[in-house]
């Protein structure tokens, strides 16, 4: 059973910094491609990285590009999402998905392909 757990999220000024870790299970971990996605209230759900850890192949959305990194620790099957210059707008619950489309292909598609998902973790950003 795939198995995805998400911790880091908090309430912060804007400014900061965050690091998300999403922690799977060893099998998705070493086959498949892995997701952030995050969803603000009243709005739709919109994927903001993915990588491979198979060979660490990276997409960032352009809303992201430059604030936010994904990496991986593979002795620990654990996907991060390091967000630095936090904003307003970052508020929302951020989601680690799993057996996503390679990074190459994820922009085609709204969710990224993945079919597994987290419970979320919720981030704050106050002004």
């Amino acid at each position: 059973q795939v198995q995805l757990v998400e911790s880091g999220g908090a309430s912060v000024q804007a400014g900061g910094s965050l690091r998300l870790s999403c922690a799977a299970s060893a099998y998705t971990y070493s086959i498949a491609a892995m997701a952030w996605f995050r969803q603000a209230p009243g709005k739709e759900r919109e994927g903001v990285a993915a990588i491979y850890p198979g060979d660490g192949s990276t997409y960032y959305a352009d809303s992201v590009k430059g604030r936010f990194t994904i990496s991986q620790d593979n002795a620990k099957n654990t996907v991060y999402l390091q967000i630095h210059s936090l904003k307003p707008a970052d508020t929302a619950v951020y989601y680690c998905a799993s057996d996503c489309l390679p990074p190459a292909r994820v922009s085609q598609y709204s969710d990224y392909g993945c079919e597994y998902w987290g419970q979320g973790t919720q981030v704050t950003v106050s002004s």
